[in-house]
C-alpha cells in the first residue's frame, strides 16, 4: 500500500469551530479506546526504566485535547511515574483552556535546547510530508533531555478497513473523512526509520515498537538505551542508528 498524502479538514482553517470540537472528542476516545495511550504510556515506562527517573517535564506538541497524556499520567502516577505536561499547538482552537498551553510551530519550537525532559506527540507524524518529519525530529531532539517519543499510524490496507468499519464510532464527518485520508499518509516504520536517519551528524538510536491495532511507539534516545528493549511490552521491537535533518511544519493533534 503506497503512501498518499491526502490533505486532512481538521488541518484546514475552513473546519466549523463545532466539528473541530467533534473530531477532537472522536480522537480522544479512538485514543482511550484503540491502544493511543497505551502506546504513549509504554514509551514513557521505557525512558523511566532505562534513566531510573521517575519525573519528567514532557512538551506534548500537536496536542488537541491534551487527552493522550492526561490520561497515560494516572495510569503512569499509579506505577510512581509523574509528568508535568506543557501542551502545543498550531490551531488555539485545538487547545482546552485548562491546559497551560503554547501555540507555535511543532518545526519551530520556541524553547532553548533541551528544555523538557521528554518531547512527545500522537498522531501528529503522519500529517508531515518527510523532509517535514525530519525537521520535526531535530527540532523536537534539540528541545529534549532525555527523549523524542512518536506514537502514530501504521499504513495497511486491513488498517483503512477497520477505519471504515468504525465509521457508526465517530460522530464527525470530519473524523471519517480524516480517518480515512491519515490511514493513507501514515508512515511504516522502515519509512520511519529512513527519514529520521541521516549521515548528517553521528547516529543516535532510535527504536520502533509495533502495538495494539497498527500504533507503532518510536523513541529517539538522546539518553542511550541500555536495557532490554523488551521491556516496553509491544509485539515486536527494531532499533535504528537515527540523526538529525531539515525543513517546516503543518497542524496539530
Amino acid at each position: 500500500m503506497q503512501r498518499v498524502d491526502t490533505p486532512e479538514i481538521l488541518d484546514s482553517n475552513d473546519c466549523p469551530p463545532a466539528e473541530v470540537a467533534a473530531s477532537l472528542r472522536d480522537i480522544s476516545r479512538i485514543n482511550r479506546w484503540f491502544g493511543g495511550v497505551a502506546t504513549t504510556r509504554k514509551m514513557v515506562e521505557r525512558v523511566a526504566s532505562v534513566t531510573k527517573q521517575r519525573n519528567f517535564t514532557v512538551l506534548e506538541v500537536a496536542a488537541g485535547f491534551g487527552e493522550v497524556p492526561k490520561i497515560a499520567a494516572r495510569q503512569l502516577a499509579r506505577k510512581g511515574i509523574t509528568i508535568d505536561v506543557t501542551h502545543l499547538d498550531l490551531k488555539f482552537s485545538h487547545l482546552l483552556p485548562e491546559n497551560r498551553s503554547v501555540v507555535a510551530d511543532a518545526l519551530a519550537l520556541p524553547f532553548r535546547n533541551n528544555a523538557f525532559d521528554l518531547v512527545s506527540c500522537s498522531l501528529f507524524a503522519h500529517h508531515l510530508a518527510p523532509v517535514e518529519l525530519a525537521r520535526f525530529g531535530t527540532e523536537a531532539f534539540r528541545v529534549c533531555r532525555r527523549a523524542v517519543l512518536i506514537n502514530d499510524l501504521m499504513r495497511h490496507p486491513a488498517h483503512l478497513a477497520l477505519v471504515y468499519a468504525g465509521f457508526p464510532l465517530m460522530h464527525s464527518y470530519v473524523s471519517r473523512n480524516d480517518g480515512v485520508a491519515s490511514v493513507r499518509r501514515a508512515y511504516i516504520p522502515e519509512e520511519m526509520r529512513r527519514i529520521l536517519s541521516s549521515d548528517a551528524e553521528p547516529a543516535r538510536n532510535i527504536e520502533i515498537v509495533r502495538h495494539f491495532l497498527f500504533r507503532m511507539g518510536v523513541i529517539l534516545w538522546k539518553t542511550p538505551a541500555t536495557r532490554g528493549r523488551a521491556e516496553m511490552g509491544a509485539e515486536t521491537t527494531t532499533a535504528f542508528p537515527v540523526s538529525e535533518t531539515a525543513a517546516r511544519s503543518r497542524s496539530a493533534r
